[in-house]
This record gives structure tokens, sequence and C-alpha cells, in this order.
């Protein structure tokens, strides 16, 4: 067992299973093929990641450094989480960037989406983590690697 201190963007608990993306994850290219065809999962589209390329990632821990790519990544995150087939959790090891909080921000007013969202877990966390762990969020911005 290993405990990690974040900072809290969105509060909110979860328990359960954590995917784990070590580098960028670009929303654009990993979300919107699922949103544009109205699908009931979010499959991950983007081939250019391998940690998370046809995974399913809803209901999930996304663990990730930060998110890149296209300026609307903040209007993809709203999209998936109007359509109930969001990440439960977005696990950030750095410092998260103005798209993706953007977008945590609009779900949670706009969307009345219970997304967590916590920042700056630190390096060690992404190297310690790993797809299918099982793990506890809570509202603290503590993550527990069960």
């Amino acid at each position: 067992m290993k405990e990690f201190k974040g900072r809290v963007l969105a509060s909110g608990k979860y328990k359960g299973e954590a995917i784990v993306s070590h580098q960028g994850v670009n929303t654009l290219a990993s979300f919107q093929k699922a949103a544009l065809a109205n699908k009931k999962r979010l499959v991950v589209s983007d081939q250019n990641n391998p940690d998370l390329f046809n995974k399913d990632v809803t209901d999930k821990a996304l663990c990730l450094p930060i998110t890149i790519g296209s300026t609307t990544g903040g209007l993809v995150i709203q999209t998936i989480c109007s359509m109930k087939i969001n990440p439960a959790c977005f696990l950030f090891s750095e410092h998260i960037d103005s798209l993706a909080a953007s977008g945590i921000v609009l779900a949670r007013v706009w969307e009345n989406s219970n997304i967590v969202c916590i920042d700056q877990l630190g390096k060690e966390f992404l190297d310690t983590i790993k797809t299918g762990d099982q793990i506890e969020v809570k509202e603290d911005g503590t993550v527990i690697i069960l």
C-alpha cells in the first residue's frame, strides 16, 4: 500500500481501477472518436499513446502527467462528461494545464458531473502506479494504491 497527496481541483471519493499513461494525453485524439460516434463507453482512439490505445477508460481513474494537444481539450472533457462516459477521475502527476482545468470546471458546473480531479501528485506517483491497480481517492487529495 502506497499513499500520495496532491492538490484537489474537484473533490470527491473514488474506489476502483487505475489506468495509466506515462505520456501526455491528447484529449481530442483520445476521446473525440467515441464522442462523435455517441458511444456508450470511452475507448481511447489515439494510436500515438500505446499506454491507452484501445483501452476503455470509462469510470476508471485516469492517471497521467498532463493533457496535451488541441485547444478544444476542455470542450472534449466537458462533452464526454455530458455523455456520462468519462473517466471517474483525472489524477495528474504534474500541474494541471488550463485546458483540462477548464473542461473539469465546465463539466462540474454545467453538466453536474461528479468527476474528481487532483494534480501535483508527483513523478513518483506515475512511476509507482500501474494500469489495473486498485486505488482509493479521498476528498482531501489523498490517493492510496491498495
